[in-house]
Formats: C-alpha cells, structure tokens, sequence
C-alpha cells in the first residue's frame, strides 16, 4: 500500500541525511482486508520497525507522540521509539482493543483502562512523557528533539542564564539528619541552568529522578 511506501520513503531520508523522525501516532494498525499486500514483501510494513531499530542504534532519534489509538502494528512504534510521548485521556497503546478482549476472556474495559496514558507513564513505562493535550504533546517533542545527543554549538557566556534559586538555599533543602528524605528536584534547581530540568519518565519508578539540564550552558543527563 502506498501509506506503508511513503513511510518507508520518510525514514530512507531520515537514515540517509541523519535526520531525526518524529512519529505522530494515531493509527488502528494495518487494514486487514489488504494484509496480502502488507506483510509478504521485505520492503512492507515490518520493515518500519526494522529502519526504527537501526536508526535508533545509529543514534538518529526516534520520537513517537501518541495523539490517538495505536492497535496492533501502530503499538510498536512508541514502544521502540526511544522517546515516546501520550497524550491524557486521548492516546492509547495495545496490541488488541477492549472488543477482542471481551471476545477473548469476557471481561469489559475501557480503552483507557487498558492502554491509556495513565496506565504507560505510570504503571508499564512504555511512555516517557504524559502530555495534557496535543499542543503540550507538540512542545514536549521539541524539547526532545533539543536534548538529543547530537553535536550542537556550544553557547555564548552571554546566552547561559544563571539557576533562578540562590545555591546557599540548599542547606535548608537537606536535613542535617541523611536518613531523612528531601526533593531532590529542589536541589537540581539551584545547580543547572536557569533552573531548568526535563525530567524522564517523571511518573514511573518514582523513587529514581532522572532528567536532562544544562550546566555552564552544557547539556547533561542527570541521575
């Protein structure tokens, strides 16, 4: 089919220039009635995964944003992506809907409850972000794309903005006592740049923060 064409077509000049992809997902899979047409061929639908992974591990960004329903073979490419980005109460990832669930065991779902942003940035970590609508969705690709390992000029002294919070306020942030628990977001705020975090997978394995920033204008993954 000629979807799957232009597809592999978009990610052939991504490979080829270096270019991230950026996937906006709203897809209920491949069409069954024309299925002859879309698994045979080496050059078909499973070839998108297979261009995904190479490019992943050439370090070209992969970067999905689930804007609606991902069924079946739309489900794999935010769960490959590696930044994958759902939209609230609007973006859903499973490889069968709550019908064949139904139809399989009986039981009744929502497709919300099934594969819904809750569920991927809280429960499974198959998502990174949770996004409030698609706009925020949008905004958060962008700051994605800007924190992608890719050779960037450094910045001018004059373009590096000091943290917001004075660094001596730290000492009220942490307990003379070390068994005692504290932010460490707040701590991360008075050291980076502008006191700008973009924390990574904020929802999930929240025991762990991890998130990029910039110090002297450098950019950073901090653990």
């Amino acid at each position: 089919p000629l979807t799957v064409k232009k597809h592999l077509r978009a990610q052939e000049i991504a490979q080829r220039c270096q270019l991230p992809c950026v996937y906006l997902v709203d897809s209920g899979g491949a069409n069954l009635p024309h299925q002859s047409d879309v698994f045979p061929d080496k050059d078909h639908f499973g070839r998108i995964f297979f261009n995904q992974a190479r490019m992943s591990a050439k370090g070209i960004p992969q970067i999905a944003v689930v804007m609606g329903l991902c069924t079946a073979g739309g489900a794999y490419v935010p769960a490959m992506a590696d930044v994958s980005i759902m939209v609230k109460e609007q973006g859903t990832i499973f490889l069968a809907g709550p019908p064949l669930v139904k139809a399989a065991t009986g039981e009744v779902v929502t497709g919300e409850e099934l594969g819904g942003a809750d569920v991927h940035c809280r429960k499974s970590g198959v998502a990174d972000y949770y996004a409030e609508n698609d706009e925020h969705a949008l905004d958060l690709a962008r700051e994605a794309i800007a924190n992608a390992n890719r050779p960037k000029p450094p910045k001018s002294d004059s373009a590096i903005l000091p943290p917001r919070y004075d660094a001596e306020e730290m000492y009220g942030i942490v307990n003379a006592n070390l068994r005692l628990s504290f932010d460490v977001r707040e701590i991360i705020a008075r050291i980076v740049d502008d006191s700008d975090f973009d924390e990574f997978k904020a929802l999930y394995g929240r025991t762990l923060v991890c998130g990029f920033a910039r110090i002297h204008g450098q950019l950073l993954g901090i653990v």
